[in-house]
Order: structure tokens, then sequence, then C-alpha cells
């Protein structure tokens, strides 16, 4: 039986560095596993307001969510920070309060920027707000990937074998961590 792990990018830009991460690692995927990309461009703002109220993208995220045997977040950085749309679908997954989808999901972090740091800040940022959530975070190996503009080809893809190796070590350690908090 497959294990399905979602894969949540912060970058709603087409061809986004994110999304060529996540794209070559849909293709890559560990045996016994299935990593599917969960898109959050759709969802709306989130509201206290809309707590008590059916939202139907707030529904079926939250759904989408909790099918999952973990997650996988892609981050750019955005200010030192996270995307806005990040922490909205965070946010929505979070509500309403004491029925988190979070909870105790197994969860690793990829950050990935043009500068040399890889987004350091994101990814710090964004392991602070999982912590609070109980995703329960693969400490190490840290995956912050600099340069990516320098890292694929033309057409946006994944080229450069080392970051490949070193992702696909980074998906294996993973792949352990999921095994164990199972």
């Amino acid at each position: 039986m497959n294990k399905t792990i979602g894969i949540i990018t912060g970058s709603l830009r087409k061809n986004s560095f994110s999304g060529s991460i996540a794209d070559y690692i849909t293709s890559h995927a560990p045996s016994g596993y299935v990593f599917k990309i969960v898109d959050i461009s759709n969802l709306p703002l989130y509201s206290q307001d809309h707590d008590d109220i059916e939202i139907k993208e707030y529904t079926s995220f939250r759904n989408e969510i909790k099918a999952l045997d973990g997650v996988l977040f892609i981050t750019p950085e955005h200010n030192r920070s996270i995307p806005a749309a990040l922490k909205n679908a965070l946010d929505i997954g979070s509500r309403p309060y004491g029925q988190s989808v979070w909870n105790a999901k197994p969860g690793a972090v990829i950050s990935q920027s043009p500068g040399n740091i890889g987004g350091f800040g994101a990814n710090h940022h964004l392991r602070q707000i999982l912590a609070f959530l109980n995703v329960l975070t693969l400490a190490q190996p840290e995956a912050y990937i600099g340069a990516y503009h320098t890292l694929i080809d033309e057409k946006g893809a994944l080229s450069d074998e080392e970051t490949k190796k070193f992702i696909d070590s980074f998906l294996a350690d993973f792949v352990t961590w999921v095994e164990k908090i199972s």
C-alpha cells in the first residue's frame, strides 16, 4: 500500500522554482510513496467569520490534507518569511479551533531562492508555524537550495545533477521519518 505525501508549494507563480522542485519530486518519488501537489491557489483568504459557514474550497482543502500520510512544504522566501498564500493555507487547515488537519502529520520543508542563502528565513519561519500546529517536522537534514535559477534548464526543469542527488537523499530521509511517525 502506497503512502501519499502532499506537496504544498508557497509560490503561486506559473513556472515557479518551487513548482520545478515539486515536479522533480513527483516524478522521482521513493518506492512505496506517491507525492502529489496540493493546489492552494483557489483558497479564499481565511477569516474566523467563516468558521461556522460552509466554504467549499476550505472543506475540500481540509479533507485533502486529512487524507494525506504526510506533507512536504516547498517554499520561496518573501521578505525573509513565507508567502501569504502559504500562510493562508496553514491558517485554513488549522481552523476551526480544535479541528486542525495538520495535527501530528509528519512534515518536511525545502526552501529555495535565487539568492545564495536558499530561503533560510522562510524555512525557519515556516518551521516555527509548523511547530505550533504540531506538524512533526523533519529536523535534519535541512534543505536550503540557493541560486536555483542556475540549476534549471531553459524550460525551468531541474537539471543540476548534484541538486537532484541532494533532493533524492533528502526524500530518503523524509520517508524514513514518515515511517517512524506512522
